[in-house]
């Protein structure tokens, strides 16, 4: 990945910046829909980023964030694909990273592309966004992550009522459930999801990791709590910023 942008992948436009990468979604012709090269072509952006660790913004191209799995691809894979996660285990390794992941949505984010979005850190939307799994029409589940990541997020009956019932959330139901952290018009976009993404990198990029890592471990952790805190509290970076916020407060 490059400063000006990354031209070696097919299904994705990546940019690597000093303290942040981008990744635009872009298949135009089929509405970004996720096929075997973007799976691929994304755990490579996952691979590079656990090399070299920065936030990650994910965007679709145009006015649709991602309109599902590919289902001409989607329709060939069998038991063995089934068993071997294609999608969940990028998704899973999406979640896992040690940065902060962002998702700006606008338009559809379908099946496959709704999960996407799920498994990043924080999702904003434009007006237009709209979260669907439509797997059960298709004799599928939404087996990449819906099931109980979408449960973890917004509770169980309004996961029901999308993956069993068919619902769909809008940008409003989304914000409403807690889904998404805000919704900006379309043309600010990229410009809000910038500007979240400028204040994760405002902190300590050490104490984000590890307060990542807290949040995402099972179960209640005060004992993770405390020995995580006792490392940050030995750090030069904790140290010298606490020390510019007293010398503020003082003037």
């Amino acid at each position: 990945m490059t400063g000006a942008g990354e031209n070696a992948f097919e299904t994705l436009r990546v940019e690597r910046r000093e303290d942040r990468v981008v990744v635009e979604l872009h298949r135009p012709r089929a509405r970004n829909a996720i096929n075997g090269t973007m799976i691929a072509e994304l755990h490579e952006v996952c691979a590079r980023i656990e090399a070299d660790p920065l936030p990650l913004l994910l965007i679709g191209h145009g006015n649709v964030f991602a309109g599902g799995a590919d289902i001409s691809e989607l329709r060939e894979r069998g038991r063995e694909e089934a068993l071997a996660g294609i999608n969940s285990r990028l998704f899973e390794r999406l979640h896992r990273l040690r940065v902060p992941t962002v998702a700006a949505v606008d338009g559809w984010a379908l099946g496959g592309g709704a999960e996407l979005s799920y498994a990043c850190d924080i999702r904003i939307a434009t007006p237009a966004a709209v979260f669907a799994q439509p797997e059960p029409g298709l004799g599928i589940i939404a087996g990449a992550g819906a099931c109980w990541r979408l449960k973890e997020l917004v509770g169980a009956s309004v996961a029901k009522q999308v993956l069993l019932g068919g619902y769909r959330l809008d940008a409003e139901a989304a914000l409403r459930h807690g889904l998404v952290a805000e919704i900006v018009p379309a043309e600010e976009l990229g410009e809000r999801a910038h500007a979240l993404i400028d204040r994760m990198a405002a902190s300590s990029a050490l104490a984000l990791r590890m307060t990542k890592m807290v949040l995402d471990a099972d179960g209640p952790h005060p004992l993770a709590d405390d020995l995580t805190q006792a490392v940050l509290f030995e750090t030069a970076d904790k140290h010298d910023r606490m020390t510019r916020f007293l010398e503020r407060k003082k003037r």
